[in-house]
């Protein structure tokens, strides 16, 4: 079976050289020496600025296009330029086009990041809008009935949370290690953050389990595929969270979906160079990813 996973060059297109504007680049870099059996790249379709402004405030939306106010336009932390309006749409449609390509196909993905900290009005923590909500959205409107949001960054999927409050057909439930954007659960919704690395896959066994028992079955899975989790991301690094806790929990969240036969779409999520995690090392955590996602 291929996997299509959706990247376009313009996701590292803004000038703020950073790990959630440049990683996809590298990956596909890796791709190209050490290709994954089974992985498809295709340029997704870029995000018109009304599919955008369908979860997020307009005010906010043209303050991303046009940089004024600047302060709003920066709210994610990175400093504007006129291509971050033009990544955003890429990397943001190209999660867009993983979900509904994984409704077609069973499995598909996109090398987006900088998503589910995003609020109504603003960004945060490094993203701009919130993909994964926009593409929940788009996969209801072509007859998704119930969608999960299952947020496994380092980081709480607080943006994620206030998007979907209201909308009873999306789920969320979010694993995280560290408490930024940390929020309130309520009935659709599941927060834990792991303390000890010992216990991070049985609480995420756990949570699978629970909505086997309590949640419908979903017409589709939006999984957010946080590395930073890992111990040496400069970011959100939990101690003792080694690669093969990660390489497991990546087989048991595909696993997951195949056995119910749920579609799962997948973005990359957090990750970060530091001094204890150089780029090559960064990149092999995230093909993680890509090669969970083939049968």
């Amino acid at each position: 079976m291929t996997v299509r996973v959706f990247y376009s060059p313009a996701y590292c297109g803004s000038l703020h050289a950073f790990d959630t504007t440049r990683k996809a680049g590298w990956i596909v870099d890796s791709l190209s020496l050490r290709p994954i059996p089974g992985i498809e790249l295709k340029e997704p379709r870029a995000l018109t600025e009304a599919e955008v402004a369908e979860v997020h405030d307009p005010d906010y939306v043209q303050s991303v296009r046009h940089g004024i106010p600047r302060e709003l336009a920066q709210s994610q932390g990175f400093n504007w330029d006129p291509e971050l309006w033009p990544m955003v749409l890429s990397s943001n449609g190209g999660a867009v086009e993983a979900a509904l390509e994984a409704m077609e196909t069973g499995c598909s993905g996109s090398l987006s990041s900088g998503l589910h900290h995003a609020r109504r009005e603003s960004g945060a923590g490094f993203c701009t809008f919130n993909g994964l909500v926009i593409a929940a959205r788009q996969a209801l409107a072509r007859g998704a009935k119930s969608i999960l949001i299952l947020d496994l960054d380092a980081h709480c999927g607080g943006g994620t949370s206030r998007l979907i409050k209201d909308e009873p057909r999306i789920w969320q439930t979010d694993v995280a290690v560290d408490r930024f954007d940390r929020y309130r659960a309520y009935s659709r919704n599941t927060l834990d953050l792991v303390g000890h690395a010992g216990n991070y896959l049985p609480i995420v066994c756990h949570r699978l389990e629970q909505l086997d028992r309590d949640a419908p079955r979903f017409d589709l899975c939006l999984y957010n595929a946080g590395m930073d989790p890992f111990e040496g991301s400069a970011t959100g690094g939990l101690a003792g969270m080694s690669e093969q806790i990660l390489a497991e929990r990546e087989r048991l969240v595909f696993e997951w979906c195949a056995l119910r036969k749920i579609p799962i779409a997948f973005v990359l999520a957090g990750g970060y160079v530091g001094p204890s995690l150089d780029q090559s090392a960064l990149v092999n955590l995230h093909r993680l990813t890509l090669s969970a996602a083939v049968p």
